[in-house]
């Protein structure tokens, strides 16, 4: 599996959710002040009711400038199978019988990128439950819940 074909990908999905908040906050900040939103009596709340869009909208846009960032400022080196799963890390793992992947990286959690391979390789960002538990564990290692077992670190 070649892991900058999936720094790449990674990027480019952050990089084109990030674009789209944009668009969206722009959308957003027009319904806000725009005169469709204009109070046409005083239980009239669609303004109030845009600019709480448009300041969620803002929100989430910072939380992917910040992700953008996070991805191009991260050296992702490749690792060997008996490394210890670190940030950056591949790690092929057994999950009830099922071949899985995952990709620790400092941002993008959740996100589900296709290897060359055609396989899936799901996204663990900071904050995800699973990646705490993978951090520091190498090859062989058996997690109880999920029950997985780390076949490979990349």
């Amino acid at each position: 599996m070649d892991k900058q074909t999936l720094v790449e990908a990674l990027k480019k999905e952050i990089r084109s959710q990030y674009e789209r908040s944009l668009k969206a906050l722009a959308g957003a900040e027009e319904a806000a002040t725009g005169d469709d939103t204009k109070a046409e009596g005083k239980y009239d709340t669609r303004g109030l009711e845009a600019s709480y869009l448009a300041a969620g909208q803002a929100e989430q846009a910072d939380e992917l400038a910040r992700a953008v960032d996070a991805i191009d400022a991260f050296t992702f080196e490749d690792f060997d199978i008996d490394d210890t799963i670190a940030q950056g890390a591949i790690v092929e793992g057994d999950l009830d019988g099922y071949l899985i992947y995952y990709f620790l990286a400092p941002a993008g959690g959740g996100l589900q990128l296709k290897s060359e391979d055609d396989e899936l390789v799901t996204v663990l960002g900071p904050s995800s439950p699973l990646r705490n538990q993978l951090i520091g564990k190498t090859t062989g290692f058996i997690l109880d819940d999920p029950s997985l077992m780390v076949l490979e670190v990349m």
